[in-house]
């Protein structure tokens, strides 16, 4: 383990970001904070700090419970990480999921007019 690691890879190594650059990018754009202050790439991470991650429609949050450079398996990486996002985020999270959702049958093709008619006229209720 390191005593020293940069938030971006870190993010990386924990499995929060697919690659490095993402993180990286995430963190210029103001997306990821630790203690309400937006961070640079650069910002070494330390251990029981919460770290912030905007991913619309929600901020979700995470605790620093190790701290790693290298980019570990799914199983390794809950180790590191503590997922502590409000449950008022979650929440947010599945009605934006489920609100809207449409599904239809495989192999039933495009729907014609007269289905049309019924998807607006039951969107509208």
């Amino acid at each position: 383990m390191d005593d020293k690691v940069r938030v971006d890879k870190w993010l990386w190594a924990v499995r929060i970001f697919k690659t490095r650059s993402m993180a990286a990018e995430a963190c210029k754009k103001g997306k990821v904070s630790i203690g309400g202050v937006h961070v640079k790439p650069s910002r070494e991470v330390r251990l029981n700090e919460q770290i912030d991650v905007r991913v619309p429609p929600i901020t979700r949050s995470y605790l620093v419970t190790a701290i790693s450079g290298k980019r570990m398996g799914a199983k390794l990486a809950i180790d590191f990480v503590k997922d502590i996002t409000a449950q008022d985020q979650l929440d947010l999270l599945e009605a934006t999921n489920t609100r809207g959702f449409e599904s239809r049958d495989r192999g039933v093709g495009r729907p014609t007019k007269l289905d049309r008619r019924l998807i607006d006229k039951l969107k509208q209720e």
